[in-house]
């Protein structure tokens, strides 16, 4: 049953849900801050369906500017009436002054018949709203409900709610969403519709969600109003939770917290560390299971203190430089560090050293703790960063290498998992890996 593939945050949400149903309008439930207070538009600006990517080009004076342009035709479709947020289906879209990381969200709203919107993500398009009963676009999805990731691309996790849960119009509903990197989860009146998927890129499907943005409320021809408009970010700890708790079927703990049994290789150059591996200073070489394996998915979080360096050796052979004699190394890596402002793009985190890069911007500040998954099938590497996929690649395809160095062992099937230390105190705890082949 769809209940049981409930997480225990998406729990925890029905049951915060219910408990609120009769908190007063407008006032945040414990833990949570009112982003819309009833009376005015406080905290928010219009802007139209706009490339985030050009507004955040701008200076701050710029974007001000571009703010107040739009104010008057803002100010005209926008309005509070009676503790509602209530737009007339025109007019530039809601957007929040501040951009959010990674954040549970909630909101009420209620539309009438024929009216299309939606809530914009990270100024990304869209958890969908619309009118179910609508034959006129049903061709488009209408008739499955609304709360889907509607701009995902076609067959995509998330696209279509898994059930439909609108309410008859005249009636209130309600949206928890969960927002964890690009994984978003809507809860749309007490139903689960989207379970963890990945919202896409619109501005540009080959990237990764953008690291922060707005919220949006979106205008679409017909009036619709807002209450109980609420944020709570989440912190790194309550992130990786959220992201480590999510299909965790199958997965196997390769580390007991304790010392580095079940670990071969340069033993002697780690350390185990308040329940973490840590390289230790001034030591490395590779330190790496004493199973090998095919095809699999690991997991695991990490920390790097600033300017901090190390490596995850994947399909490592026992011996030799795992960026070259493995199948690759998977760069770990603080991209912030000054003394790292000039390297190649394939050098930094998250890249197969040397042969592809991944994208930058989604690694937490040196010193908190990140949450990677590396998916290993074939000759392909995906690697998801705080749930953000920064790298997926076919290495069989590349031919072009940083240095004209070659990497031999970049066809290997099977081998050791591993770290490869350079020399920096770089801390990995709770890892665990899922063979998927031998």
């Amino acid at each position: 049953m769809l209940v049981q593939r409930l997480s225990w945050a998406v729990c925890a949400l029905l049951v915060c849900a219910a408990a609120n149903l009769n908190a007063a309008d407008n006032v945040p439930p414990e833990g949570f801050t009112a982003i819309f207070n009833g009376k005015d538009l406080t905290g928010w600006y219009g802007l139209e369906h706009f490339d985030p990517r050009k507004l955040w080009a701008m200076t701050p004076e710029e974007q001000a500017a571009k703010r107040e342009a739009n104010q008057k035709e803002f100010e005209a479709h926008w309005t509070v009436q009676n503790g509602d947020l209530v737009n007339d289906g025109f007019g530039p879209y809601a957007t929040t002054l501040k951009d959010y990381r990674d954040y549970e969200f909630w909101i009420d709203y209620k539309t009438v018949a024929k009216a299309d919107s939606g809530i914009y993500l990270k100024a990304s398009p869209q958890v969908q709203i619309w009118d179910s009963t609508d034959p006129s676009k049903f061709n488009l999805g209408a008739d499955k409900g609304s709360g889907g990731l509607w701009n995902n691309s076609p067959g995509a996790a998330g696209k279509d709610p898994l059930v439909k849960a609108d309410k008859p119009f005249g009636e209130w509903n309600s949206f928890k969403i969960t927002q964890v990197g690009a994984r978003t989860t809507v809860v749309y009146n007490d139903k689960l519709v989207v379970d963890n998927a990945l919202l896409e890129n619109y501005w540009d499907r080959k990237a990764p969600l953008f690291p922060q943005g707005p919220i949006q409320l979106q205008t679409h021809g017909g009036e619709i109003r807002w209450k109980n408009i609420y944020v709570r970010e989440l912190s790194a700890a309550e992130a990786n939770k959220l992201l480590a708790a999510r299909g965790s079927e199958g997965f196997k703990s390769i580390f007991n917290g304790k010392d580095l049994t079940g670990w071969a290789g340069k033993v002697d150059e780690y350390e185990v560390v308040d329940g973490a591996i840590r390289c230790k200073p001034g030591k490395g070489g590779v330190l790496h299971t004493a199973d090998e394996y095919g095809d699999f998915v690991a997991r695991v979080e990490f920390k790097v203190p600033p300017g901090g360096n190390n490596g995850l050796a994947i399909r490592y052979p026992g011996e030799g430089n795992p960026a070259y004699a493995g199948m690759t190394e998977l760069q770990v890596l603080d991209n912030e560090s000054e003394k790292y402002a000039k390297l190649d793009a394939r050098q930094y985190h998250g890249s197969a050293y040397g042969m592809a890069p991944a994208a930058r911007g989604f690694l937490r500040k040196a010193g908190e703790w990140n949450f990677q998954e590396v998916t290993v099938k074939g000759s392909t590497i995906k690697v998801e960063l705080n749930g953000n996929v920064i790298l997926d690649t076919d290495l069989s395809t590349i031919t072009e290498y940083m240095a004209n160095s070659a990497h031999p062992g970049k066809e290997l099937t099977k081998g050791y998992f591993g770290f490869a230390g350079h020399s920096d105190p770089v801390e990995f705890r709770n890892i665990q890996i899922k063979v998927l082949t031998e």
